[in-house]
């Protein structure tokens, strides 16, 4: 790096020009390069990137967004930055968008309206290019703004009425109909499900309501138990629930839990008691998280699309910003994964 070069760096921002004199190019292809890297030679793409490396150089992007009125910004708001749920739909949705020049900005709602609305005027103020939400449960706030800023919007996670904009997601409600159906299927007469958050976490509850509704066509006047484990580490929570529902209702042979944690907790609690898992008591969780076929037994569980879901909102957003087709919902289904957890001996022994 020439002395002048290394003078500026230590006085002046570095400019565009700088990066495009070092990579002997013109500037418009370092812009190019900038906004869509797959535009540009791959020869030439390495040359402009060292000179980006060597020279520090940081795009200053309220500059193109006073000629093009956005930046390269999509703004994304999740209910918890350490459910892997979410973190793997965002990582998908990164590598997609990050791969045609834009960056996330993420924040996360904890599942209420108002932090969640918080995260959106903040993002609106840098003027992004579009926004992600989680879920369709807003503020009234948070739907004005929205409405009001012509920003292009997707919701996901989540299948239902009135969207903003875009839905990319699934049925949640099919989803504990689903785990509820599995557990008859199995044997289950007196089925119970263990949930958390279930005031605030609207599709937990969707879950639930699915469940029920399963209950109820399936096995007539039966009754699902419902426990609400409130807040706090959900493993522990879980283990609580499940003394006190067995200590309650002795005669349950079912439960359908709103996610795999809490699967786990109750899964541990069960063998420290000498309960038998699936024959005295069967479970399904919800998530597939990585530990769910590594437990003994293995967890039933659903497996949610969350990198189809990521994909599917990084191309989404692509085509709302390039002004092309789209469709306004986009049903990525489910999957039901059965394992030891809910497979009683009677039903594999039948088994095919």
């Amino acid at each position: 790096m020439s002395n002048k070069l290394r003078a500026r760096r230590s006085t002046q921002r570095v400019t565009m020009n700088d990066v495009a004199k070092l990579a002997d190019v013109s500037a418009s292809t370092v812009s190019l390069y900038l906004r869509k890297p797959d535009e540009v030679s791959t020869q030439l793409g390495k040359r402009i990137q060292s000179a980006i490396d060597t020279l520090g150089y940081v795009p200053n992007l309220m500059a193109g967004a006073l000629a093009a009125a956005r930046t390269r910004v999509i703004g994304v708001v999740v209910p918890s930055m350490v459910n892997a749920i979410f973190a793997s739909t965002v990582n998908t949705m990164q590598k997609t968008l990050g791969a045609q020049g834009y960056q996330l900005l993420l924040g996360h709602s904890d599942y209420e309206e108002s932090e969640e609305e918080a995260a959106v005027r903040t993002f609106l103020s840098w003027s992004p290019s579009a926004m992600v939400l989680t879920g369709l449960t807003h503020s009234r706030e948070t739907r004005r703004m929205l409405n009001n800023s012509n920003v292009p919007v997707v919701e996901m996670w989540e299948l239902g009425s009135n969207p903003l904009d875009t839905l990319v997601g699934f049925s949640h409600h099919d989803v504990g109909y689903t785990q509820a159906r599995h557990l008859i299927e199995a044997g289950c007469q007196r089925i119970a499900f263990i949930g958390t958050r279930l005031s605030v976490d609207e599709r937990a509850k969707q879950r639930c309501r699915g469940s029920e509704k399963a209950v109820r066509d399936l096995l007539g006047s039966q009754h699902a138990r419902v426990i609400d484990c409130g807040f706090g580490r959900m493993a522990e929570a879980a283990s609580r629930a499940f003394t006190d529902l067995i200590t309650s209702h002795p005669n349950i042979d079912g439960i359908v839990f709103s996610n795999d944690m809490l699967s786990l907790g109750a899964l541990s609690e069960a063998q420290r008691r000498g309960i038998r898992v699936p024959d005295d008591i069967a479970m399904i969780g919800f998530g597939d998280m990585d530990f769910s076929d590594c437990t003994l037994p293995s967890l039933s569980t659903i497996r949610p699309p969350r990198e189809e879901i990521g994909e599917a909102v990084a191309q989404s957003v692509l085509r709302r910003i390039k002004g092309l087709p789209q469709e306004k919902r986009i049903d990525i289904g489910f999957e039901l994964l059965p394992r030891q957890s809910s497979l009683r001996a009677s039903i594999l022994s039948h088994a095919p």
